[in-house]
C-alpha cells in the first residue's frame, strides 16, 4: 500500500476505512499531485489548489469483510438521490490519507482500471411484473385461450416499441430489464438513469393486461449493479432455444425476496395490496416534487441478500406515485 511522505496525514489500512461516513474514492493517477497540493496548503502556500486535483467518486463504506469493503456509491446527488450498492475488493486499494485538521473526508485512492469499470459498466433496473387473481381466473373459466395470444401478441407490439428493454414473459408473468450508465468525465459515456420512465411504462402496461385478460396487475421493482455489465440486456442461443437475461446481482435478487416479504405482509394485514413494490434504492432516487411526501410514505421491511445492510421496500398505487414525481 502507498505511504504519504508528511506526518501531516492520517493514513489508513483496508480494515480501518471509517465506517459509515462521506469519503471520496480518487483514482491512483491523482496521488502525488493531491499529496503535493495538500502539503502546500498546510505551509499556507495561497496558490494552493487541493479541491482541484482529479476527479471524486462519492461513497459511504457501509462494511470491512475479509475480501473487500461494501461501499454505497452515489453516481449522482446533484437532481436526485441516487445510490447504487456495490463492493470495492482489497486488491483495488493503493492508499487511503487525510490532510490533519483541513478535511473531514478521507481520500482513498484506487486503481483506475477498477474506477473505470465502476464508471463506465453498465447498470440494470429490474421489474417483474404479475396478474393479480389469475388463478381464481383460470378456475372460473375466464381465461381462455384467445385471451394469452391477445395477451402475448400485445405484448410483441409493445415490446416492439421499446427496444431498450427486455420484456421475457412466461405463464402471467412478465420480466422487465433495462440498462443505464453512470458516465465518467472525459468519456462519451453519460449518465442514462431515468427510473421514473419505468413507472410510465407500468401504467401503459396496466391498461394492456386488462384489455387482453381483463385483470389488474403489480409490479416490484429494483435497480443496482449488475454482473454481466457488458452484455447486452438478452441472450439468445444460435439454437434459439436458450435464453439468458444476462443478469446476475443484488437487484435481481431483491425482486423475489420483495415479493415474498410483501406478500408475507399482505397475509398479516401488515398493509394492504399495492400495484408497485419498490425497494428503498430505487424509491428514494426517484425526483419527488416534495420532499416531506416522499418522507411520509409507507415502508416495509425485507431482507436482502448479498449486502449486510437491513432492506426497505416502499408500496403505492401507481398513478399516486407517479403523480408525486417530476416527469422526465
Amino acid at each position: 500500500m502507498a505511504s504519504f511522505s508528511d506526518n501531516s496525514f492520517q493514513t489508513f489500512t483496508f480494515d480501518d476505512l471509517p465506517i459509515g461516513r462521506d469519503t471520496w474514492i480518487m483514482d491512483e493517477a491523482y496521488m502525488s499531485k493531491w499529496e503535493a497540493e495538500w502539503l502546500k496548503n498546510i505551509h499556507d502556500d495561497e496558490d494552493a489548489s487541493p479541491y482541484t486535483v482529479g476527479y471524486i467518486t462519492p461513497v459511504s463504506i457501509e462494511a470491512i469483510t475479509p475480501v473487500g469493503a461494501e461501499i454505497r456509491w452515489y453516481p449522482n446527488i446533484h437532481d436526485r438521490f441516487h445510490v447504487v450498492k456495490t463492493f470495492l475488493p482489497r486488491e483495488a486499494l493503493v492508499g487511503a490519507a487525510l490532510a490533519y485538521e483541513y478535511e473531514k473526508r478521507v481520500t482513498v485512492f484506487v486503481k483506475g482500471e477498477w474506477l473505470r469499470k465502476l464508471h463506465l459498466r453498465s447498470n440494470s433496473i429490474f421489474a417483474m411484473i404479475d396478474a393479480v387473481d389469475m388463478t381464481a381466473a383460470i378456475q372460473s373459466g375466464a381465461i381462455l385461450h384467445d385471451k394469452v395470444i391477445r395477451l402475448r401478441d400485445s405484448l410483441d407490439e409493445f415490446a416492439a416499441r421499446h427496444p431498450f428493454i427486455s420484456f421475457i414473459s412466461f405463464a402471467d408473468s412478465l420480466l422487465l430489464k433495462t440498462n443505464w450508465t453512470a458516465g465518467m468525465v472525459e468519456t462519451d459515456v453519460k449518465y442514462t438513469y431515468v427510473p421514473e420512465n419505468l413507472l410510465i411504462l407500468f401504467r401503459q402496461l396496466q391498461t394492456l393486461y386488462r384489455d387482453a385478460l381483463g385483470l389488474e396487475i403489480y409490479g416490484v421493482f429494483a435497480q443496482g449493479s449488475n454482473e454481466y455489465y457488458d452484455d447486452p440486456l438478452l441472450h439468445i442461443s444460435k439454437a434459439q432455444n436458450h435464453i439468458s437475461l444476462n443478469s446476475l446481482g443484488l437487484p435481481f435478487a431483491q425482486i423475489s425476496l420483495i415479493e415474498a416479504a410483501a406478500r408475507k405482509a399482505i397475509k398479516a394485514g401488515a398493509h394492504p395490496r399495492m400495484e408497485v413494490y419498490m425497494d428503498s434504492d430505487l424509491f428514494h432516487s426517484l425526483m419527488f416534487k416534495n420532499y416531506q411526501r416522499k418522507e411520509a410514505w409507507p415502508s416495509a421491511p425485507y431482507k436482502p441478500k448479498m449486502t449486510s445492510e437491513p432492506g426497505h421496500y416502499y408500496y403505492a398505487a401507481c398513478d399516486d406515485l407517479i403523480s408525486c414525481l417530476h416527469q422526465p
